[in-house]
């Protein structure tokens, strides 16, 4: 066991008064009341933060409501927002193994993994959103009006910030997401309220005190701790704000979508999956298997893209199940700080619980436990598990378990590869493993998720849009295409 030393700076953090940002202030709830985080790997309490009451969501707002209309930060040029986003990826950098660790003691994923992954992706995400910054452009039209047929015009087309953004992001990335809302919302000029996941503000709360040590004006970026119940509902309900992005469950998308409709809210939401992982016959099998394997087990499988439907060519399908398998048995579980573990817990009790009731699902059901199935504690967890014999409609293939639960079915050809991958309320994301460019091509434009991946899975870059298909979510994180869900399009004519 090689346990990692925790720094004095992440022990100070924790053990700080619990508060909140909003405006300038570090503040308690109004109401004075606080909840507790409890670290995953032990079921212990980590420390408490405010549970802010639906007042202090409304301050929130109102301090980035001001901060966008009436502050100097509605008068910065580009450069600056460029140069400012740069000025706090680099102290994200300086902290990123402060910022792991947190990460690691609220989720409960690998410390070491998380500076390499969850921080270094959020570093690199930043520094490409500060290079939108200052290229953000409209264009100039040449316009007929027909209505008025003698007279000469000048047109054109701004983008502009489209507001006050409410950010509410979930528990399994939680530094990661908030970057993913706050950095396109800083380049583009908007203000910001963040309201991280009941179970995971940590993080949230050391990047709030990041962005004031940047030197962004007060109010720019606000965070609200508290439940989902209350506080993100005032947000989802709040008048002032502009805009509403979510990362979270499908579920929670959908109302959080009606009640953007009412209002005519701006929205994104990155919502569930059950992405499909298809191993044709042809492929490399012990790269698919070793790539399989970690597409459902990184991050305990609370990922919302993980590859949580495997479906192998039936010639190789005990092959590569058995690979899968060994691969799992093999697998260390334990604290995230433990250098030498290669799985951690999952999130909460709950999530525990509800993992282990789809697995006694699928032993109730006649399915076939290949490997794990077991949950132990303290702390939370759930042995890495590879289920087979079920059937496509099973709610083990159907719905979202958000854990490290792979079901595996084969299939006969590439037509019924298809249909099963595509038979699913959701659309995030899908994998393919091959060396067939042809049936490759073929099979792409043919599967309806908003990312396929080839001979590789859930492999992320700051240029290629992310978001997904049907039940997986509204509008896209990354690239130029979260630009534009941060901005609105005024059309301008001057009769000359």
């Amino acid at each position: 066991m090689a346990i990692a030393t925790l720094l004095p700076a992440t022990t100070a953090f924790i053990q700080r008064a619990p508060r909140m940002l909003i405006g300038a202030e570090w503040v308690e709830a109004a109401d004075g009341q606080t909840m507790p985080l409890r670290n995953p790997a032990t079921g212990e309490q980590l420390c408490v933060v405010p549970r802010a009451t639906v007042d202090d969501v409304d301050r929130a707002v109102l301090a980035a409501r001001q901060a966008f209309d009436d502050s100097p930060w509605s008068r910065t040029r580009p450069r600056e927002r460029q140069n400012l986003l740069w000025k706090l990826a680099d102290l994200m950098q300086r902290d990123a193994e402060l910022l792991a660790q947190l990460e690691c003691l609220n989720n409960g994923k690998s410390a070491a993994v998380a500076q390499v992954m969850d921080v270094q992706l959020a570093i690199d995400f930043l520094r490409y959103m500060a290079g939108w910054a200052t290229k953000i452009e409209g264009s100039s039209v040449e316009v007929s009006v027909p209505l008025m047929p003698d007279q000469q015009f000048h047109s054109f087309i701004r983008r502009e910030a489209v507001g006050v953004v409410g950010a509410i992001v979930a528990w399994n990335f939680p530094l990661l997401l908030a970057c993913w809302k706050l950095g396109p919302a800083l380049a583009t000029g908007c203000t910001v309220v963040l309201k991280p996941a009941d179970e995971t503000p940590l993080t949230a709360l050391k990047l709030a005190e990041l962005v004031q040590e940047a030197g962004y004006p007060d109010g720019v970026f606000n965070v609200v701790t508290g439940t989902g119940i209350t506080a993100g509902a005032a947000l989802t309900h709040n008048p002032l704000v502009d805009k509403l992005t979510f990362t979270g469950s499908t579920a929670v998308g959908k109302e959080i979508g009606k009640i953007a409709m009412d209002s005519m809210t701006r929205v994104t939401l990155e919502l569930g999956g059950k992405s499909p992982t298809i191993v044709m016959a042809d492929a490399d099998l012990g790269s698919a298997a070793a790539g399989a394997a970690s597409a459902i087990f990184f991050n305990q499988g609370q990922v919302c893209c993980a590859g949580s439907r495997l479906y192998v060519q039936r010639k190789h399908f005990d092959k590569v199940v058995a690979d899968i398998a060994g691969i799992a048995n093999a697998m260390k579980l334990g604290s995230g700080l433990d250098t030498s573990v290669d799985m951690g817990p999952l999130i909460s009790a709950r999530q525990q619980e509800r993992v282990w009731r789809y697995i006694e699902m699928g032993r109730e059901s006649g399915a076939t436990i290949a490997c794990g199935g077991e949950q132990f504690g303290p702390g939370y967890f759930v042995k890495p598990t590879v289920i087979v014999d079920v059937d496509q409609q099973h709610s083990l293939v159907q719905e979202e378990i958000f854990g490290p639960v792979l079901v595996a079915i084969p299939f006969d050809d590439e037509a019924d590869a298809l249909r099963m991958a595509n038979d699913s309320p959701y659309g995030l994301g899908a994998s393919i493993w091959s060396n067939d460019l042809a049936a490759v091509h073929r099979m792409i434009p043919r599967i309806k998720s908003g990312s396929v991946w080839v001979n590789c899975h859930s492999a992320l870059d700051p240029a290629l849009p992310f978001g997904g298909y049907k039940m997986s979510g509204v509008g896209r994180e990354m690239g130029y295409a979260a630009i534009e869900h941060y901005t609105e399009l005024k059309s301008v004519l001057i009769k000359l």
